[in-house]
């Protein structure tokens, strides 16, 4: 199945899959604050546990109700769990031990190339051609994402090696993961393409999990958790990841995967927005970065006809 072609709807269809990826990354950029208060008190693999497993609880019901019992019961779980742990699961873990041994910058570098990977993927499965219009909105998102990584405050340099390979690793997982969560389930909604792939995403991540703890690994440090950190990690979770999730993988159903991911270099500009409104500071850069990606975005798909090329018709 492919998931390159236009949305339905012809332009509006496509402003308001836009505006739906929009939603999905400024729920993820909010989630990522809430994160920051969990992270001294919680091992990395304990907190992606406990954030993945709270989304598909949260999710499993509303599909439910949405879809009723029998599109739950009959869905594909086998596929399902192998996606979901091969794709998010595994997305997350390598994010987390790449972190570990580079630093935020590099993961943020290199997060900005999932536009340029999700093309890729577009042009050798589903036979995407390559076009003006794209590789200069490719160029743009990802120059924006560069702009925004290389002008934070108190941070310079990229970790190589080991590392990035790791966090490359996470960008190929979790933007493979999306594009199966769609072609792997045509039957099933937006939802229920969500809930099915998080669910096995959860049980894989929570197998690892329990295995490290009942092997000795890193534990909470129980105490230090009060009832604002479990409220920041229902937030992280239902709305940073559930939600966002949700939101995500209809925005690839109707953009495909490359046009899609263009909308996350964004995501630094987002959370600016956020702290800014809690009395941080504003930064132009980001500002100028978040401008870059969206005209990127608006080139990518034509939306923008460049000179000399006349917008195809609707």
């Amino acid at each position: 199945m492919s998931i390159t072609s236009a949305p339905q709807g012809g332009l509006s269809g496509t402003l308001a899959a836009n505006l739906i990826c929009s939603a999905s990354m400024l729920l993820w950029a909010a989630g990522l604050p809430a994160a920051q208060t969990l992270m001294p008190h919680v091992p990395p693999l304990l907190l992606a546990a406990a954030r993945i497993g709270l989304s598909g609880l949260f999710l499993l019901p509303i599909w439910w109700l949405i879809d009723g019992r029998k599109a739950v019961l009959s869905a594909n779980w086998g596929k399902g769990c192998l996606i979901g742990g091969a794709g998010f699961a595994l997305g997350a873990y390598l994010m987390t031990v790449g972190q570990s041994m580079t630093g935020p910058v590099t993961v943020a570098v290199i997060a900005a190339s999932m536009p340029v990977v999700g093309i890729a993927i577009e042009v050798l499965l589903d036979g995407r051609r390559l076009t003006a219009g794209l590789l200069l909105g490719g160029l743009l998102s990802l120059a924006g994402g560069f702009i925004v990584v290389t002008g934070a405050p108190g941070e310079a340099g990229i970790g190589l090696g080991l590392g990035a390979l790791f966090c490359f690793g996470s960008v190929l997982a979790f933007t493979l993961g999306s594009r199966w969560a769609v072609t792997s389930f045509p039957d099933l909604t937006a939802i229920g393409r969500t809930t099915v792939t998080l669910a096995g995403a959860a049980i894989s991540i929570l197998i690892v999990a329990l295995g490290s703890l009942v092997t000795g690994g890193a534990q909470p440090d129980w105490a230090a958790l009060g009832w604002i950190d479990f409220g920041a990690l229902i937030f992280y979770s239902v709305s940073g990841m559930a939600i966002s999730q949700l939101l995500w993988i209809y925005a690839v159903g109707r953009l495909g995967i490359g046009l899609s991911s263009l909308h996350i270099n964004t995501t630094p500009f987002y959370v600016m927005l956020i702290v800014f409104a809690f009395g941080g500071a504003w930064s132009w850069g980001q500002a100028v970065s978040a401008a870059l990606v969206g005209l990127g975005v608006l080139i990518a798909q034509g939306l923008i006809p460049l000179p000399g090329h006349r917008k195809k018709q609707a």
